[in-house]
């Protein structure tokens, strides 16, 4: 079983990052450890001092803050092939959760072992730091939707984001894919109380952009739902492999 989610790593860092055969092999060192969780589960928790990395192979992940008297907001969601918390890796100390949104199963990298992957294998070192990269670039357009847009249009780019990731990912299924949060934890993600999400939603059904029931996100108009969350992907950085096969023709010609 570590075989599958070696390969599943693979495949999201060729997404972005040009791998030598070299560089395979050197993954297929790596022995990581499956395991399950349940909805609502914390697989690591604020202030934990972690020694493995996560990799999600099935099933969505949050990062959350959560105050003393219990408040909790949504950081951002991760979906198959997300290493979420790659950054434990060089910060020691968690300032944030990690939960399960829905039942998740998962893989455990030792620490150990990818820091030994960084220095045997740089260019894989390279592709996950461009993966954190990406991360952190959605984290930053997740600020600027809460700060900056109206609340029809927070819930609308997020649910344009997670499609189109969905979609990217090969987890979509024609016009659907999953989305299981609550909306509570919806409020929690985008700074809204449950009536407004409720309502954003409600307008967003009326427009005949998307319809969410039972975990399921359904997108009846995606370039309507596009234009009403003035969403450009272009923070996903989807691209970067014909950018990272360039720099690498451009390195072997020099």
């Amino acid at each position: 079983m570590s075989a599958e989610a070696i390969a599943a790593l693979s495949r999201k860092l060729r997404k972005h990052s040009v791998l030598s055969p070299n560089d395979e092999r050197m993954l297929r060192r790596l022995r990581p450890r499956l395991a399950d969780a349940a909805r609502g589960t914390d697989l690591v928790r604020q202030g934990e001092r972690p020694d493995v990395s996560v990799f999600l192979l099935s099933g969505m992940l949050a990062r959350h803050h959560t105050l003393s008297g219990g408040d909790r907001q949504y950081i951002c969601l991760h979906i198959v092939g997300d290493l979420p918390d790659l950054q434990s890796l060089f910060l020691t100390v968690m300032d944030h959760s990690l939960m399960a949104i829905d039942d998740v199963r998962i893989a455990l990298f030792s620490h150990e072992e990818l820091v030994a992957l960084f220095r045997d294998a740089p260019d894989v070192g390279l592709a996950l730091w461009r993966q954190s990269l990406i991360d952190a670039a959605i984290f930053r357009e997740a600020v600027t939707n809460i700060g900056l847009r109206s609340g029809v249009e927070r819930l609308a780019h997020v649910l344009c984001e997670q499609f189109v990731r969905a979609q990217d990912a090969g987890i979509a299924e024609g016009n659907s894919c999953s989305f299981p949060l609550t909306q509570l934890q919806i409020g929690q993600l985008l700074g809204m109380s449950l009536v407004s999400v409720n309502r954003a939603l409600q307008i967003l059904r009326k427009e005949r952009c998307v319809d969410l029931r039972d975990g399921r996100l359904v997108v009846r108009d995606l370039k309507r739902l596009e234009a009403r969350a003035e969403f450009d992907p272009g923070y996903l950085h989807l691209d970067l492999l014909d950018v990272a096969a360039k720099s690498r023709r451009r390195q072997g010609s020099s």
